[in-house]
């Protein structure tokens, strides 16, 4: 099989096979190589930990106050051991017991270590440091700037970094308190908030694994998660997420406590205790005692444990370490060129699942690093309050999934729709000047036409206002596709929207867009520092995606099946993508290769960009799934846009207002779902039809054309089931769901083209 590479100018060629050696299988000292750098640092580590230990020996006899303590008293730098940096350089300490030349590039053990991914120049040079180090560093120089931001009523609750610190620290000896054992998991169950912040990192600092489990989840989800990574402590937000876990509490043995974070608690149980009872708890645990558990930290241990969505099986716990964790903050900031504290704070808006790496990484990480601000969004923010926060906070940065993108993009067309026709025609022009120019400008034409700095004073920035995005220059998209439609909207409103692209198992980002390196449907080039490799690649340079970086994970806890299926014996990551690279180097995503169907005629066919293609000529329709897998020919499902209950999540019969005034212009009287249905309005129908006619005219063969399709009752929804936490569509589950309906296109059936032939619905 052939591989196309592509490489850093900045990375090392030579470091690009190495390890060699059937790692994986055995996982033994004898067949894992060892670089000249691995040397030079255990020889240094040992030829200097004679020196070290007097070191700490004289820190023992005189210093009372621990290395946290100065810096949140005085503001003083840290020069004890634990706190210098693991290094490439011989003269930086290495602690005695990292023998990098018995270490391997994965582990599936809680307790295991692996060998760091480190070259000999470049960003990938960075000295490895732990969670605490890079924390302690910005309290250092940034201690007394504002860190998190909540609302309480009407006014908002500030911490500086020095005060966010000490509450980690105080969270992490209460769960020293309450039983927390080193390499065990604290599961946090609940919306994002400064306590999810303090019982992440306290449970880091403490020894244990951070475990963000997702909101969404079912008490037997919550189950599997908690008992996989051997949960000691839950913390939970309110009364409906404890319920979840007192359901499945008598199967959970390792659960010694539970935490409740917001409201009052409707029943008091034995080991159940509120945030307020749990952040005293931990008052007579010596500050010794936890920074010794801190010291004897490793940047090349697991800290966190990200559970993957389940969208393919059963959820993986994705194993990264302090040093994955670390060196993606810094290697991204230095990307998307996030600024300091000490020049201007960035402001963050935090509102995305927080079980989810893209949240974890833009929400507590990279802020952290940089010492930025992060204002908590209310609850209810996909609901409809996010633009509330986001015209009062006016972030910096802001990162939204595509489904956030494409809520924003139709409720601006409804408000449009209602402008005079004056405002309309102006609107219109700008669209176009703003396009035409923010095309020219990734084309590197960089002038800026009279007509668009008149297009910006009349129409742009009173949009970015109102969305509160005028101070936003950071605006990004992932975790799902997004249509080229979307992104053209967003850019004719000069607000370029980059996509960035990556895993949990790449600690979130790999490849970025950014305003010198971007290209419309392209995630960019990968982050300096890693690289990128195109497996087995087709005739159009079509392969499966792999990476390589410090950001790799360590592997699935306790899985080493299926840490072997993601990573291969010379340690690049497969990430199950499916893409290719342009001559300049950008990355584009074609697909998934478990999404690709191969018809019974042997034809391959990737869905999405087919699924992409027929939602941008149809707007009335909201999901799309190609049908097809070893079948003879081409089938899909459809849902039409629909409100939502904003309670319970779930798609309701009424059509949104875009997709009413749709059906208007066809001259259809349809207000909701069911008079669509069934064949029941034969203009929506036909429109449906001709739309798809387009889209098979695009088709490069008769095999890749849809040749029959149905519209479901109901939209595609988290609590339906079909889409997972992070709107990723769950294809597996949808053919489940919908197997009567599919069934049926491979039948008898006409295709439903006329209302007198449909095809039956759910």
């Amino acid at each position: 099989m052939q591989l196309t590479l592509l490489t850093g100018p900045t990375m090392s060629a030579a470091a690009v096979m190495e390890p060699t050696g059937d790692y994986l299988q055995s996982c033994s000292p004898e067949k894992c190589d060892v670089s000249v750098i691995d040397v030079a640092m255990e020889s240094s580590a040992n030829d200097s930990s004679e020196e070290a230990h007097s070191s700490e020996r004289e820190e023992e006899a005189d210093a009372e106050v621990t290395p946290a303590q100065q810096i949140l008293q005085s503001g003083s730098s840290v020069s004890t051991q634990e706190n210098k940096p693991v290094t490439a350089n011989a003269d930086v300490l290495r602690p005695d017991t990292l023998k990098l030349n018995e270490l391997q590039l994965c582990t599936t053990r809680e307790d295991g270590e692996v060998k760091l991914r480190m070259e000999e120049s470049g960003q990938a040079a960075e000295p490895a440091i732990t969670v605490n180090q890079m924390f302690l560093q910005t309290v250092e120089q940034f201690g007394d700037q504002v860190a998190l931001a909540s609302k309480d009523g009407d006014s908002w609750n500030r911490l500086t970094y020095k005060e966010y610190y000490q509450r980690c620290r105080t969270a992490a000896k209460s769960f020293l308190k309450l039983g927390l054992e080193r390499y065990h998991g604290v599961g946090i169950l609940g919306f994002n908030s400064p306590e999810w912040f303090f019982a992440d990192i306290g449970a880091i600092l403490a020894g244990g694994f951070a475990v963000g489990i997702y909101t969404t989840n079912s008490p037997e989800a919550c189950q599997y998660v908690a008992e996989n990574c051997k949960a000691n402590v839950l913390v939970v937000e309110n009364h409906k997420q404890l319920q979840k876990i007192l359901q499945v509490q008598d199967k959970l043995p390792h659960v010694k406590a539970i935490i409740q974070y917001k409201d009052a608690l409707k029943e008091k149980k034995p080991n159940l205790y509120t945030w307020a009872e749990f952040m005293e708890m931990g008052t007579d645990v010596p500050d010794s005692q936890l920074d010794e558990i801190i010291a004897s930290q490793k940047p090349n241990q697991c800290c966190t444990l990200i559970y993957t969505s389940g969208t393919t099986g059963q959820p993986k716990g994705v194993m990264l370490s302090h040093d994955n964790i670390t060196w993606t903050a810094f290697a991204t900031g230095k990307t998307v060129k996030l600024t300091d504290a000490c020049e201007a704070q960035e402001v963050i808006v935090s509102y995305l699942p927080l079980s989810h790496v893209a949240a974890q990484m833009i929400d507590i990480w990279l802020p952290i690093k940089h010492g930025g601000i992060v204002y908590f969004a209310q609850p209810d923010a996909l609901k409809g309050s996010l633009v509330n926060t986001l015209k009062e906070v006016r972030p910096t940065a802001f990162m939204g999934v595509p489904r956030v993108w494409e809520k924003m993009q139709e409720k601006m067309k409804l408000v449009g729709a209602k402008s005079s026709t004056i405002q309309r025609k102006v609107a219109s022009w700008a669209k176009d000047v703003g396009l035409q120019t923010n095309l020219n400008k990734m084309r590197r034409n960089s002038s800026l036409p009279f007509n668009y700095r008149l297009a910006k004073k009349l129409v742009f920035k009173k949009v970015h206002k109102a969305l509160g995005l005028d101070r936003c220059t950071k605006c990004y998209t992932g975790a799902a596709p997004i249509t080229k439609d979307t992104l053209e909207f967003f850019l004719s409103l000069d607000i370029p929207v980059y996509e960035l692209y990556g895993m949990s198992e790449s600690t979130g980002p790999h490849a970025i867009s950014v305003p010198s390196a971007h290209k419309l449907t392209s995630c960019g080039k990968e982050i300096s520092g890693c690289k990128t490799k195109i497996f087995s690649p087709d005739c159009e340079g079509i392969g499966e995606i792999c990476f390589w970086g410090r950001h790799v994970f360590m592997g699935y806890l306790n899985m080493k099946d299926k840490t072997e299926e993601s990573l291969d014996s010379e340690g690049w990551l497969h990430s199950g993508d499916l893409g290719r690279h342009d001559e300049e180097g950008f990355l584009f995503i074609t697909g998934r290769i478990k999404e690709l169907i191969i018809t019974a005629g042997g034809e391959n066919i990737p869905p999405v960009p087919t699924e992409d293609a027929l939602k941008e000529v149809l707007p009335v329709i909201s999901n799309a799934m190609l049908i097809g897998d070893k079948k003879k020919f081409l089938s899909m499902l459809l849902t039409l846009k629909c409100n939502v209950n904003p309670d319970s999540g779930e798609p309701e019969d009424e059509l949104t207002p875009e997709a009413i005034e749709f059906c208007k212009k066809l001259g259809s009287n349809a207000v909701r779902v069911s008079d669509i249905i069934g064949g029941k309005d034969r203009a929506v129908h036909n429109a449906i039809q001709e739309g798809i006619d387009r889209v098979n005219e695009q088709a490069s063969s008769n095999a890749q054309k849809i040749q029959k399709w149905t519209i479901l009752e109901k939209d595609f929804s988290i609590p339906g089931g079909e889409l997972g936490p992070t709107m990723k569509l769950k294809r597996s589950d949808v053919m489940k769901i919908y197997k009567d309906q599919i069934d049926n296109f491979y039948k008898d059936v006409i295709t439903p083209t006329t209302p007198e032939n449909p095809l039956p619905t759910k």
